[in-house]
């Protein structure tokens, strides 16, 4: 398994996932996705897994900041890009499978 977890330092989720993988002895790479981000590939492949919709936060400051409701799609895409503080979090990616959120359902299925 290559795990990779995208989340916040302020995200409970994101701890709970590290948590989870932790305790299993599954070694993962953390990425901090709001100093880091997602590359354009990365967050194809994730999207093309789990959808536009789960990726966004609506209910972030950033969100309604940014009027994010109000613009095109390939304009909110590149605005997601652009302010990784947007992203639901954790995202945790084994290869070309993704979940957004805590999912030990799904990660205890992968292999």
């Amino acid at each position: 398994m290559n795990i990779q977890i995208f989340g916040s330092s302020k995200s409970f989720d994101t701890k709970k996932a590290e948590r989870w993988f932790k305790e299993r002895r599954i070694k993962y790479q953390y990425v901090d996705l709001p100093a880091k981000g997602l590359s354009p590939r990365e967050y194809q492949s994730v999207r093309q897994k789990v959808g536009y919709a789960a990726l966004v936060n609506t209910r972030c400051r950033a969100y309604a900041d940014l009027y994010m409701a109000y613009i095109t799609p390939e304009a909110a895409e590149e605005k997601l890009l652009e302010h990784p503080e947007l992203f639901n979090t954790p995202i945790v990616r084994n290869g070309k499978e993704a979940t957004v959120g805590y999912c030990p359902e799904v990660w205890s299925k992968w292999e």
